[in-house]
């Protein structure tokens, strides 16, 4: 009866009522002629169904988690490259994924939570009493398919086997050093490999864990005081908007000092750790791995074994090397790209031999892409990125697949994106286009045009206008310098209109710029100002949308924030839903966790 997800607003699940609610939803699969090795795409907010729904759809058959924030065109090209058997989404929610489904007529089945009770939900019809879901998997059984994406922007399919994620599970276990006595508070993208690493962990240690709906900033130390964790994990931008916040929740950290405090997806600024390590009085542990590797490579140890300031820390479970672009293995000090070998290293893309021939070393060495290099007591530090891939946040961008689709604007001729610092995301995304003789077209368009056909998170926040690209001797652009020539290398803040604001008018734009002015941090928030001009981003548009749905109780998408970033713009889309809001119907009942 021990707890194993808590929640905000319901009671927690024990681990027995976990194991009854993964064992019906299997049965439920079963019945619906889902098994080992069907891929089962679960596109759901973060929380705790989705935690459950991923646990059940590993042991009954295959998971397939998607970011729910992608676009039609993208839930089209990996449904499809996925070959999904079935598409799980939350009932009522107007997902695209579902069009994207039914193009290829692939089945939808809704999920409905149920009212006050943490992860307990029914899935599509009731399973039929002879429903039998398939035998217990093996550990070579695939229990999870994730998605990774080259410079070329073509996703590639990562499947993970039951003895990968267990074995990096274990290693993550041990690594923190976890019990039955902890509790993480994770507000991490639940469908990201870092998240799912981090529910199985504390699953295997007999400790718990908290869903919350989403990173809110806002209500991050509410949270703390409700659930008093021993550790929470975010990545750099979460924990700028969390140390942002600390100086007035000094006493609440004070109630519950935590062991320590995780970080991963990308590296820490210098100094983040330091202000971490001063707010929460605890050892930051920092973390690097990659969805190949499911996802633990190396780990910042716990004390008394000493951290290294800008270390990524030791081999977890697996064994790290330093190697030259002929594969040859170099020694302490040495910088070169970073490879992996070990139990929780994937067995290879999915029909990709070209990839898996590119990244593979006789001997089963994963090529990461990054460089880096080891010091005499075998600390990893990164040094850099063989791949272009932008990291904006956590969120890895293929500069490939913004290039494509700018270079379909009929105005543009070519096209680069590329990676430039940013004080709060570490890098954003960034352009640079060429137009076609006599075109003209301004920046605003063109990022219109992206931000129809990309996932927020993709859409470049500056698109520059240049005469030329640079290219190397093979006729490849060199994204490299692209920032530092156009005057984008230094970090700053986005600009804010010197001009006095317009006040807000009505009810709904008061609500908006409520919340922006509390988000952002500012005093006063005009209705006419842009969100991504007062400093925002996609991680503090989240926490917006998130609250925007409390209070409203509105289907409200991201992609629907970015398409109107101004408060009288939201204000006018609230107000349309709120004329449309059909009453929504009474979800069905399920026994209640016991508490």
């Amino acid at each position: 009866d021990a707890l194993a997800l808590l929640a905000p607003g319901s009671a927690p699940l024990t681990y027995r009522r976990l194991r009854e609610q993964v064992e019906e939803t299997a049965r439920t699969l079963a019945a619906l002629g889902l098994g080992r090795g069907d891929r089962v795409a679960l596109v759901l907010p973060d929380g705790p169904e989705l935690a459950v729904a991923f646990l059940a759809a590993t042991t009954a058959a295959t998971a397939a988690p998607l970011n729910p924030a992608l676009t039609g065109a993208e839930f089209g090209r990996l449904l499809g490259g996925l070959r999904a058997r079935a598409l799980v989404v939350l009932v009522g929610h107007e997902s695209p994924a579902r069009a994207a489904a039914a193009a290829r007529g692939i089945p939808t089945i809704e999920l409905t939570p149920t009212p006050g009770a943490t992860g307990c939900f029914t899935l599509g019809s009731p399973p039929s009493a002879s429903s039998t879901p398939a035998p217990a998997p093996g550990s070579n059984d695939v229990a999870v398919v994730l998605h990774t994406s080259g410079t070329t922007g073509e996703p590639k399919r990562v499947p993970l086997t039951h003895g990968n994620v267990c074995a990096s599970a274990l290693a993550n276990r041990d690594a923190m050093a976890l019990t039955p006595a902890d509790r993480c508070l994770n507000v991490t993208p639940m469908f990201h490999v870092s998240h799912l690493g981090n529910i199985v962990a504390s699953l295997a240690a007999g400790a718990s864990l908290v869903c919350v709906p989403g990173f809110d900033a806002t209500r991050f130390f509410g949270w703390w005081d409700a659930f008093r964790p021993t550790w929470y994990v975010a990545v750099p931008a979460m924990h700028r908007s969390i140390l942002d916040r600390a100086p007035a929740a000094v006493d609440t950290i004070a109630r519950c000092r935590p062991r320590f405090v995780r970080s991963g997806a990308a590296p820490l600024p210098s100094g983040m750790a330091a202000q971490l390590e001063a707010a929460f009085a605890a050892p930051v542990v920092e973390g690097y791995g990659l969805t190949e590797t499911a996802p633990i490579v190396t780990s910042v140890p716990l004390p008394p074994r000493p951290i290294k300031p800008g270390s990524v820390g030791v081999a977890t479970g697996c064994a790290v090397a330093v190697v030259t672009e002929d594969g040859v293995h170099l020694g302490a000090g040495e910088r070169g790209e970073i490879a992996v070998r070990g139990p929780n290293v994937m067995g290879g893309y999915e029909d990709d031999p070209a990839a898996n021939a590119a990244a593979f070393l006789p001997g089963g060495w994963f090529r990461t892409g990054d460089l880096g290099h080891l010091d005499a007591d075998g600390y990893l530090f990164l040094d850099g990125r063989v791949k272009e891939l932008i990291n904006r946040g956590g969120e890895k961008v293929a500069p490939g697949e913004v290039d494509a689709v700018l270079l379909a604007h009929p105005r543009v001729a070519r096209a680069a994106a590329f990676a430039m610092p940013d004080e709060r995301l570490g890098e954003e995304v960034a352009a640079a286009v060429v137009l076609g003789d006599g075109a003209r077209v301004d920046e605003a368009e063109l990022r219109a045009f992206a931000a129809e056909r990309l996932a927020p998170f993709k859409v470049p926040r500056r698109v520059v206008v240049v005469d030329d690209l640079p290219t190397g001797a093979t006729g490849k652009v060199r994204r490299a310098g692209l920032a530092a020539a156009l005057g984008l290398a230094a970090p700053t803040r986005r600009p804010v209109a010197a001009d006095e604001p317009t006040a807000p008018r009505t009810a709904a734009e008061r609500l908006v710029a409520g919340i922006w002015a509390e988000v952002l941090g500012r005093e006063q928030i005009g209705v006419a100002e842009d969100f991504l001009d007062l400093g925002g981003d996609s991680i503090l548009a989240a926490q917006v949308v998130a609250r925007l749905q409390r209070a409203l109780r509105l289907d409200l998408s991201l992609e629907a924030f970015f398409d109107a970033p101004t408060v009288v713009a939201m204000a006018r889309v609230i107000e349309r839903l709120l004329l449309a809001e059909p009453e929504p119907e009474s979800p069905k009942p399920c026994a209640p966790a016991e508490p």
